[in-house]
Order: structure tokens, then C-alpha cells, then sequence
């Protein structure tokens, strides 16, 4: 699952794009620090690809998961992760 990561010159931003490959799926989303952990729907494509992308400010990290037909995953290439008590669970975590 493939994250891509576009700096953007105009301001201290990058352009995340989230990729899940999940062609049996019918949901994907994705919760972490920078929504609230508040789902947003990824969307989905032909090829059996869901996708987004969002804006966060750089010099951070975000904790999130992804959320599939209801079931939580990691991501599978995050820059690292993180132990959350709350959820008994690693969390994915993402660093621009």
C-alpha cells in the first residue's frame, strides 16, 4: 500500500496521496491524528485501487489506519510505527 508524498514549493505543505490496493473491497477510509480520526472515504477505482489525497503541514508526524469493509490495517509501507493503549494496537505512522 503506497503512500506518495509530493512537497509543495509554494508553501510548508505535502500533498499525501494514499493508495490501497483492495479490488474485493467495498469501503476503504482513513482515520488518524489529522482528521480527528474521523473516517474519510478513499475512493475507488477500476483497477481495484481506493485512493486519496489530503494536504498536511510538514516537519511532523501523523498516527493513522486504515479502515477496510470495517476492519482496521496498517499501512504496510508507513515511515514508522507506533503503539496506541487505547486501540491495544500498532498505529501506522507518517512523517513529512
Amino acid at each position: 500500500m503506497p503512500i506518495k508524498k509530493q512537497y509543495l514549493k509554494s508553501k510548508p505543505e505535502c500533498k499525501i496521496t494514499f493508495v490501497v490496493p483492495a479490488k474485493d473491497a467495498e469501503k476503504v477510509e482513513v482515520a488518524g491524528d489529522f482528521n480527528n480520526w474521523k473516517s474519510s472515504s478513499l475512493k475507488k477505482y477500476k483497477n481495484g485501487n481506493f485512493k486519496g489525497q489530503l494536504n498536511l503541514p510538514v516537519d511532523k508526524e501523523y498516527q493513522f489506519r486504515y479502515i477496510v469493509d470495517g476492519e482496521w490495517v496498517n499501512e504496510t509501507e508507513a515511515d514508522s510505527y507506533q503503539w496506541n493503549d487505547f486501540a491495544a494496537a500498532e498505529n501506522s505512522v507518517l512523517a513529512v
